[in-house]
């Protein structure tokens, strides 16, 4: 006999099918191809200039002017490099050393002071009075006030000297740090401020021992910034001081060029030379770098 089927209340359902899972990573057609390829075009539009620098710093003047300047020296030469060190490179190095370092630890000191107290007193006047001035700062470019500048250093009797050059751009390099430092501060919870004060830490304790600490991202991100600028910085240098002895790097390109022309190839090795401590400072500070940039800037 065969089984008959029940004919009771309940009902019997057939399984549902169940939709097949999808894989756990992105699928392959999901790839932002468009943004992939853009990245890679500016990879090759960053990298081509630096490769052919390098390339360039190795050629004799006589070649460079003959041979396709994108292809490698056929016969690596280092008389570019000793050209360089031999008409005082090293003086104009430390010049540019002591000027940037002269003004980055001033200036993100100050910046990081100045940040901590408009965020700890959101509500004082006077502290957004001081915020509003460090804003309209970021506005005001160099190059419109280089001749009060200029007029200021004159009164202080100052020019001519690496003085001059370092107390612009300790000037220059605040706004920017106390707006960076400012929203990175904002992201650190309040409750951290309250337990160390409950701990009987006085607000300078607590700017130095919880603030300092969780804001190093931000304070490797402007000072990777403001070093660059100032290294790189030649409108300063070129204003505010005359004799060779005060010369930075940017200023000690202009011996490469005489009367008749530019050696193009001993240029190349000082750039080369001179990018080097940035290249370095980036690579050490390079993860700090990114967080300080997306998280200072998330508010």
């Amino acid at each position: 006999m065969t089984p008959t089927p029940s004919t009771g209340t309940g009902t019997h359902r057939a399984p549902a099918k169940t939709a097949p899972s999808r894989p756990v990573g992105r699928r392959f057609t999901d790839r932002n191809w468009i943004g992939g390829s853009l990245g890679w075009v500016w990879l090759v539009i960053v990298m081509v200039p630096l490769y052919w620098l390098v390339i360039t710093s190795f050629k004799t003047s006589a070649n460079y002017f003959i041979t396709n300047p994108l292809l490698p020296p056929s016969d690596l030469t280092f008389e570019n490099y000793q050209l360089v060190v031999e008409n005082d490179f090293i003086r104009y190095f430390m010049n540019s050393v002591i000027v940037t370092v002269g003004a980055i630890i001033p200036a993100t000191l100050i910046s990081f002071m100045a940040a901590y107290a408009i965020v700890r007193g959101a509500g004082n006047r006077f502290l957004k009075t001081i915020n509003g001035i460090f804003l309209l700062g970021l506005a005001i470019p160099l190059q419109a006030v280089i001749i009060p500048v200029y007029l200021i250093i004159i009164k202080m009797e100052l020019y001519d000297t690496l003085q001059a050059i370092i107390l612009p751009s300790i000037a220059f390099a605040i706004p920017l740090s106390v707006l960076v430092l400012g929203n990175f501060i904002r992201d650190v919870p309040k409750e951290l401020f309250e337990s160390m004060r409950m701990d009987g830490a006085t607000e300078w304790g607590t700017m130095w021992r919880l603030a300092f600490p969780l804001t190093r991202p931000a304070l490797v991100t402007v000072i990777i910034y403001n070093a660059v600028g100032i290294w790189n910085g030649y409108l300063l240098p070129l204003i505010l001081t005359q004799s060779p002895d005060q010369a930075t790097i940017p200023l000690a390109l202009a011996s490469f060029q005489s009367e008749f022309g530019v050696n193009v190839p001993a240029v190349a090795a000082s750039v080369t030379l001179t990018t080097v401590p940035i290249v370095l400072l980036y690579a050490i500070g390079r993860r700090q770098l990114v967080s300080g940039l997306t998280a200072g800037f998330s508010k």
